[in-house]
C-alpha cells in the first residue's frame, strides 16, 4: 500500500472516515501508479473523461486505480481540474459587475501560466497524464508550453533539449540541409 500524499490542494484519504459519509459533496478515491491515494470531490475527478466513464460504469468507486499516472503528476493534475472547478463554479454565479467573470478568466490565464511553468520532464509527464485522462484543457495547455519551447530553435538546440541522438549519418544530413532548407534555419 502506498503513502497517501497531501497537499494544500488534495484531500487526503482519511481512513478514520467512514466510506458511507453523507455530505453534500461526493468524494472519489484515485490511486496513482506507485500508490498515491487521493480523495477528491467527484466534480473535480469528473473532468477527466476517463474517470467518469469508471465511474459511469459502475467500476470500483472505493479506489479508482489511475495505472499510467505517477503520484507527483497526479497531485498537479488534480490541482489543475480543482482550479479549473472552481473557476468554471465562480463563472456560473451572476453578479452586478460584468468585469468580475473577465477577471476570474484573466486570473485563471495567469494561474494556468505559472502552474505550467515545469521543467521538460514533468511537462511530459502532465502531456501523457492529460493523454491518458482526456482532460483537453490540460493537453492544450502543455502542448503550448512545448510550442513556446521550440518556437525560433534551431535543430541542434532541439536534439539537446529533448535529449535526440543525430540518427543520420553526416552525407544524410547534408542531403537534408539541401533539399530542405527551411527546416534548418
Amino acid at each position: 500500500m502506498g503513502n497517501i500524499i497531501t497537499s494544500q490542494n488534495i484531500t487526503p484519504k482519511n481512513p478514520d472516515v467512514e466510506e458511507n459519509n453523507t455530505t453534500s459533496k461526493s468524494y472519489i478515491t484515485l490511486r496513482s501508479l506507485d500508490g498515491g491515494k487521493f480523495e477528491v470531490p467527484e466534480a473535480v475527478a469528473k473532468v477527466s473523461p476517463t474517470i467518469c466513464q469508471m465511474i459511469e460504469d459502475d467500476y470500483d468507486k472505493s479506489i479508482i486505480p489511475i495505472h499510467n499516472v505517477t503520484a507527483t503528476t497526479l497531485a498537479m493534475v488534480i490541482e489543475y481540474c480543482k482550479k479549473h472547478v472552481k473557476a468554471t463554479d465562480a463563472s456560473k454565479i451572476e453578479t452586478a459587475e460584468p468585469d468580475t467573470s473577465m477577471m476570474s478568466a484573466e486570473a485563471l490565464k495567469n494561474w494556468d501560466q505559472e502552474f505550467i511553468d515545469v521543467d521538460i520532464d514533468t511537462l511530459y509527464d502532465l502531456i501523457m497524464a492529460a493523454d491518458y485522462l482526456k482532460i483537453n484543457g490540460l493537453m492544450d495547455l502543455a502542448c503550448e508550453k512545448v510550442a513556446y519551447m521550440i518556437k525560433g530553435r534551431s535543430v541542434e538546440e532541439l536534439r539537446q533539449m529533448f535529449n535526440i541522438e543525430n540518427g543520420f549519418i553526416p552525407e544524410v544530413e547534408e542531403e537534408h540541409r539541401r533539399l530542405n532548407p527551411w527546416a534548418f534555419d
